[in-house]
């Protein structure tokens, strides 16, 4: 009778504290692209998380303009990075909220046309924004 009694108040242990855990939401961070062809554009949103996403984007100019901003953002950084068909960098920009301009917009250096890399780094990021980029010369 005594472990009956000992292994149900085990159990009635066990359960409460499996119960009473709460699952704690983490903090997320997206990136989604909702142009593509020969122009390219996305949105990034996050509530405090960090993610890094890739695209490959066909410019047949030797160059790209680029804009980007972020809005609402209370913490956390935007970082785009464009590498042209060689793998060379031609972009390496980055927003930070809080800290100097929310948006940026311009040309790249010049590179080699064809298949390019984008790469979209949000870090910590709280808020949203959006990037877009077209061939240019």
């Amino acid at each position: 009778m005594k472990f009956k009694t000992l292994l149900v108040a085990a159990l009635v242990v066990t359960g409460f504290s499996f119960t009473s855990c709460e699952k704690v939401d983490e903090p997320t961070a997206s990136v989604s692209i909702n142009e593509t062809g020969s122009d390219l554009g996305g949105d990034v949103t996050g509530d405090g998380g960090s993610t890094t996403k890739s695209y490959t984007w066909n410019n047949h100019l030797s160059r790209a303009n680029y804009s980007m901003d972020i809005t609402a953002s209370s913490s956390g950084s935007f970082n785009l990075m464009i590498e042209d068909a060689e793998g060379t960098t031609v972009l390496n920009e980055t927003l930070t909220a809080g800290v100097g301009d929310d948006s940026k917009s311009g040309v790249t250096s010049s590179g080699v046309s064809g298949d390019w890399t984008i790469t979209v780094t949000l870090t910590n990021f709280n808020g949203d924004g959006s990037f877009s980029l077209n061939p240019g010369d």
